[in-house]
């Protein structure tokens, strides 16, 4: 009966355990968020929203005010639709503006919002069109590279017709 009862519990441990290593990661991962605090949602458009995916970090100051609900795609404006839950506590006026951002180097993206000076603030269904889009790195590249190559060629020109002068 000893070795029964020390079985039920070694077994209970162990289910405790791992259904411990799930729940986390699950929320390393954000597929999984327990917020119980009311939200509103406002709505923004961006021309290229990069990595950002449902349920990144909407952040302020570095702190989590709220979570992307959902990411869809205007056929009309060619534009994508982010709709964000944020938490009701935090309020942000009207003419706040909303950046795609990246956690470190080559981490998750999330949207940094700064607050405006509006007396007004924004509510459930209000759509914020002060953005800018995620600065995609592959871009960045390019046009450095392309930049060089033009002031590579550019410079052996001028250099060619300066020492000509001479």
């Amino acid at each position: 009966m000893q070795q029964n009862k020390s079985d039920v519990w070694v077994g209970l441990f162990v289910l405790i355990g791992a259904a411990a290593l799930v729940f986390l990661a699950l929320q390393s991962a954000n597929l999984l968020s327990l917020n119980f605090q009311k939200t509103y949602t406002v709505t923004a458009r961006f021309d290229n929203i990069g990595g950002l995916k449902p349920k990144a970090a909407v952040k302020s100051a570095g702190v989590v005010v709220g979570r992307v609900e959902s990411i869809t795609f205007d056929d009309q404006t060619f534009q994508a639709n982010v709709a964000m839950n944020m938490e009701s506590r935090y309020l942000f006026p009207k003419d706040s503006s909303l950046k795609i951002l990246t956690s470190g180097l080559l981490g998750d993206q999330y949207i940094g919002i700064e607050a405006g000076a509006s007396e007004e603030n924004l509510k459930a269904g209000d759509r914020v069109t002060a953005t800018q889009s995620a600065v995609v790195l592959e871009n960045l590249i390019g046009q450095f590279l392309y930049g060089k190559a033009e002031q590579g060629s550019g410079g052996n020109a001028a250099g060619a017709g300066a020492g000509g002068k001479e």
